[in-house]
């Protein structure tokens, strides 16, 4: 089992820049990826960015703006994101594949024009 809390999400204005974190516990050693998935009002959910061990990639709407990162050592997942688009907002959710697949609750980030 694993467990993921976000935190980071909030209203900001176009152009600025929010960091989303993801705190994971239980057995995180388990975990093999990591990746953010975002879902605006009346949207299929979409993956943003996912990151494992050798690699990172994003979807492109968001190449070049965003910036996934991991720290093993805190079990903590970011998503840096810059240069933010109204188009942006959405519930933005931690995801983590270890064996099963894991969800976080989901923050809200607001990009206003």
């Amino acid at each position: 089992q694993v467990q993921l809390v976000e935190s980071g999400g909030g209203l900001v204005q176009a152009g600025g820049s929010l960091r989303l974190s993801c705190a994971a516990s239980g057995r995180t050693f388990t975990i093999v990826q990591m990746a953010w998935y975002r879902q605006a009002p009346g949207k299929e959910r979409e993956l943003v960015a996912s990151i494992t061990n050798s690699a990172t990639n994003y979807v492109d709407s968001v190449k070049g703006r965003f910036t996934i990162s991991r720290d093993y050592a805190a079990d903590t997942l970011h998503l840096q994101m810059d240069s933010l688009k109204p188009e942006d907002t959405a519930v933005y959710y931690c995801y983590a594949f270890a064996i099963g697949a894991y969800w976080g609750q989901g923050t809200q980030v607001t990009v206003s024009s």
